[in-house]
């Protein structure tokens, strides 16, 4: 499964230096929100605004779980091959020379930002 490498934390800009959407993306957006209709993934996914809090290691990736009750998210930095989490909850599209291969041994045109504790997401 993929998951975040230094590379996708590296080339993101610090939250506070982010572009967010704003009007002069109208037209931007309306070209997403055609597309995920036209695959009828209007209710799967959406937008986030890519940026960076901390530097993630090559070896480590972000993983999100959530308590319903108190209606809170907590993020925290795992070691890849010690996590036991393998939802994917975020992705980011990547240049077509950094695509990575898969299992398949084909090309995927996304990495993988974040992981979610499986249950969590589920309870939701």
């Amino acid at each position: 499964m993929p998951t975040q490498t230094s590379r996708a934390s590296h080339n993101l800009p610090r939250f506070e230096d982010a572009e967010p959407l704003g009007s002069q993306d109208a037209e931007f957006a309306r070209d997403i929100k055609a597309v995920l209709e036209k695959h009828g993934n209007l209710d799967r996914f959406g937008l986030v605004l890519l940026h960076d809090h901390f530097s993630v290691g090559g070896d480590e990736v972000l993983v999100e779980t959530n308590d319903p009750q108190a209606r809170t998210l907590h993020v925290e930095v795992e070691k890849k091959g010690e996590t036991k989490h393998a939802q994917p909850s975020q992705w980011r599209f990547v240049a077509d020379s950094e695509e990575t291969p898969t299992a398949q041994s084909d090309s995927t045109p996304y990495e993988v930002l974040m992981l979610c504790l499986t249950l969590a997401c589920e309870d939701r």
